[in-house]
C-alpha cells in the first residue's frame, strides 16, 4: 500500500469538521504487523535494517500486541528535537548508511521515533473506510491498550508514540512557531484513507521562513538560480532556486543577468549585486529545504546577506520574546555577542530543559559580559512575562525554566550561568548524586580524570550507573541518577561519604577532603558536603562566565582520556559536538528510575 498524501494549503481551514495535529519532518512509512513488524517505505521498500531501533522496541512489546494483529499503522521516522520539531538531516542521514555496526552506532546516539497518526488494519479488519475520527479513536484506545505514549514526548525512549490531534488549532500553531516545528496539518474529520492518494481533505500549512540571498548564478540549461551569503568575507552558495517565481519575474532577473553577468557556456556569473528572499522549512547544512523564490529585496546591500543574519532568519526568536542589543558584545576574547548566545541557547534548549525543569533557578547574571562585573539573582522580579513560571522554596519565590521562551527571556538578560539543586520544586528528596571533583588549578586537570575513573571503578562495583560532566571550569562533575523522591540527602550521604573517605584512605597522595583550600596541597578535592539540600550545581550544558565561555559539557565515558582539557569545550565547539554525537544524557533520567540504590544503602548499613 503507498501512503495517503497531503495537500499544501497557504491558510489553515477553520471549522468544526476539522483535526489539527502536528507536521514532522521525516519518512513517512506504514508500519505492517501480521507475525514480524516491517517497516515500509512510500516506494515499498523494507526499512527494517535501517531503523533498528524501531524494530527492537516492536518485538519487546511483541507478547501485548499479539492480541491486536494484524495491524497497519500509518506515521513517520523521525528524529525528534522537541515535541514539536523533528530534524529531517538526521533521518535522511540513516537512510543512506549500508553497514550494519555504523547503524547501529547512529541508533545509539540519535534514536529515532515512529510517530503514528492513523491506524489502517486491526486485528485484521480494515478500518481505511472508516472515518478518520473513529480511526483516531481506534489509534487512542490500541495505544492505551499497550500504554504507549498518547502524545509526543522527544524525551520519551518508547520509540513508538501517537501524534494528539486538537479541534482548536491556535495554541497548537503558537507551540509550533515558537519551537521552529516544519508546520500543521489538518485533517477532515469525515475524511477516508485513500491508497496514493493526494487529498484535500488532509492539508498541510507549513512553516515559512525566509532567507535573504545574493544571486550569483543562472543555469540556462535549467532554468535555475543559485544564492549565497557571506561567510567570513567568502561567498558560500546555500540555494538553488526557480519554483515560485512568476513568468515575468524570472524574465527580469533572466534579463538582469544578461546585461550585467558573464557568460560561461550555459552558466551565467553575476559579481554580488542583486538579493532576494528565498522561502524554506529548514537548513540541513549545506542547502536550504524546499526553496521557492518570494520576492525581490532590492533595498538589501548584498554585504547584509551573512550567514549569521540566516542563522537568524532560520531560527527566529518567538515573538513573545522581546530582544535587546542583539549586537552586544558578551564572550568578546571569542567574538561572541548576544545575538550568538540565543542561538546557542536555541540550538542546546532540547538539552538543557530537562535538567532545567521544575527546579528553582539561581542566576549568575553578567551585565557586561563576560568576564566582569556579576550578581546572583534568586527570586522573581515582580513583573514578569506570561510563559515564565516561578516557585517558592525556602521562603524565596525562584524563577523556573520550564520552556524555551523562558530561556531565551534569561538570555537577553545575560544570565550566563544557570545553577539548580538535586531536587525539583515537587520533590523533597535528591533525584541525583553528583561528586564535585575540584582540582587545585586547571593545570592539574588529569587529577580530576584520574579521580572520575577511580569513582567509576567503584560505583560499578556497586551496580550503578553514573554519568560524568566537565563544570564547565577546571573540574569535572560524576552524576549517579536516582529514583525520584525515594533517598533522602542522610541516606545519600552515608554513600557519598563512604566512597570519598575510602578514596581518600586508597590514595592519600591524590585525594582530599579537607575543605581549607591551604591544606589540600595539590591534591584532587572530593566535595560530598556540597550535596546538601539548599545545595546548587551548574546545569548541564549551562555556559560559564569565564572569559572563554565554556560550557559544562556532558561526555561519555569513553572520552574521559589524559588528552581530555577543559578548553575544548567552548560554545561554538559544543554546537559543533552535538550534531556529531547527540546527547550523552539522553537516558538519564530513565536510567535513574531504575537504579537500585537501595541495596547499596543495605551493603553499606551492614557492612
Amino acid at each position: 500500500m503507498k501512503p495517503m498524501l497531503l495537500t499544501e494549503a497557504l491558510d489553515i481551514p477553520e471549522g468544526d469538521e476539522w483535526l489539527y495535529e502536528t507536521k514532522y519532518d521525516g519518512f513517512r512509512c506504514l508500519l505492517e504487523w501480521v507475525e514480524q513488524p516491517m517497516l515500509i517505505s512510500r516506494n515499498g521498500n523494507n526499512l527494517n535494517h535501517l531503523f533498528p531501533e524501531i524494530i527492537a522496541f516492536c518485538q519487546h512489546i511483541s507478547d501485548q500486541v499479539r492480541p491486536f494483529l494484524p495491524l497497519l499503522l500509518d506515521g513517520e521516522l523521525v528524529y525528534l528535537i522537541n515535541n514539536y520539531k523533528s530534524e529531517f538531516s538526521v533521518v535522511q542521514k540513516r537512510g543512506r548508511m549500508q553497514n550494519e555496526g555504523v547503524i547501529a552506532e547512529h541508533a545509539n546516539s540519535f534514536p529515532i521515533h515512529f510517530i503514528v497518526f492513523d491506524v489502517l488494519i486491526y486485528q485484521g479488519e480494515s478500518l481505511t473506510n472508516r472515518y478518520l475520527k473513529t480511526r483516531k479513536q481506534q489509534l487512542i484506545n490500541l495505544f492505551m491498550a499497550l500504554k504507549l505514549p498518547l502524545t509526543i514526548n522527544y524525551e520519551d525512549q518508547h520509540s513508538l508514540q501517537a501524534i494528539a490531534s486538537t479541534e482548536q488549532y491556535q495554541s497548537l500553531w503558537h507551540a509550533i512557531k515558537v519551537n521552529n516545528g516544519e508546520g500543521l496539518v489538518a485533517k477532515k474529520k469525515t475524511s477516508k484513507w485513500m491508497e496514493d492518494t493526494r487529498s484535500s481533505h488532509w492539508l498541510k500549512i507549513k512553516n515559512w521562513h525566509l532567507v535573504a540571498v545574493i544571486v550569483t548564478h543562472y543555469n540556462h540549461s535549467n532554468g535555475y538560480f543559485h544564492g549565497a551569503v557571506y561567510l567570513q568575507q567568502q561567498l558560500v552558495e546555500i540555494v538553488n532556486f526557480r519554483h515560485g517565481m512568476t513568468e515575468e519575474e524570472h524574465k527580469t532577473l533572466v534579463a538582469f543577468f544578461q546585461a550585467n553577468g558573464q557568460r560561461n557556456n550555459e552558466i551565467w556569473q553575476l559579481e554580488p549585486s542583486i538579493c532576494v528572499d528565498i522561502a524554506c522549512i529548514d537548513f540541513d547544512g549545506t542547502k536550504l529545504r524546499e526553496p521557492r523564490f518570494s520576492k525581490f529585496r532590492l533595498e538589501l546591500a548584498p554585504e547584509d546577506c551573512q550567514w549569521q543574519h540566516m542563522l537568524r532568519q532560520l531560527f527566529p526568536i518567538p515573538e513573545t520574546v522581546s530582544i535587546t542589543h542583539p549586537d552586544k558584545p558578551v564572550w568578546p576574547a571569542i567574538g561572541i555577542n548576544k545575538d550568538n548566545y540565543l542561538h546557542y541557547l536555541q540550538m542546546i534548549s532540547r538539552y538543557i530543559l530537562p535538567f532545567l525543569h521544575n527546579r528553582p533557578l539561581t542566576l549568575i547574571r553578567f551585565p557586561h559580559g563576560a568576564p566582569g562585573e556579576s550578581f546572583y539573582q534568586k527570586s522573581s522580579p515582580e513583573k514578569i512575562p506570561e510563559f515564565v513560571s516561578t516557585g517558592w522554596m525556602d521562603e524565596i519565590n525562584y524563577l523556573v525554566c520550564n520552556n524555551l521562551e523562558t530561556l531565551l527571556w534569561l538570555g537577553n538578560q545575560l544570565a550566563l550561568e544557570f545553577h539548580i539543586p538535586f531536587q525539583t520544586l515537587q520533590t523533597i528528596h535528591p533525584t541525583e548524586i553528583v561528586f564535585d571533583l575540584d582540582p587545585p588549578s586547571v593545570e592539574y586537570f588529569s587529577l580530576a580524570i584520574k579521580g572520575a575513573l577511580d569513582l567509576k571503578e567503584i560505583i560499578d562495583f556497586f551496580k550503578l550507573q553514573s554519568f560524568v560532566k566537565t563544570s564547565g571550569g577546571k573540574g569535572l562533575q560524576l552524576y549517579i541518577p536516582l529514583p525520584e523522591n525515594i533517598f533522602s540527602y542522610d541516606e545519600v550521604r552515608i554513600f557519598t561519604e563512604f566512597i570519598c573517605k575510602f578514596l581518600c584512605e586508597q590514595k592519600p597522595d591524590l585525594y582530599t577532603i579537607e575543605r581549607l583550600k591551604k591544606n589540600r596541597h595539590q591534591r584532587l578535592y572530593l566535595d560530598y558536603i556540597q550535596h546538601a539540600e539548599g545545595k546548587t550545581i551548574i546545569a548541564p550544558y549551562s555556559t560559564r562566565g569565564n572569559e572563554k565561555g565554556l560550557v559544562a559539557t556532558p561526555l561519555y565515558w569513553e572520552e574521559i582520556q589524559p588528552q581530555l582539557t577543559p578548553d575544548l569545550f567552548t560554545i561554538p565547539a559544543v554546537l559543533e559536538r552535538m550534531k556529531k554525537v547527540g546527547n550523552p544524557f539522553k537516558h538519564f533520567r530513565q536510567i535513574g528510575e531504575n537504579q537500585d540504590f537501595q541495596s547499596v544503602l543495605d551493603h553499606l548499613k551492614n557492612s
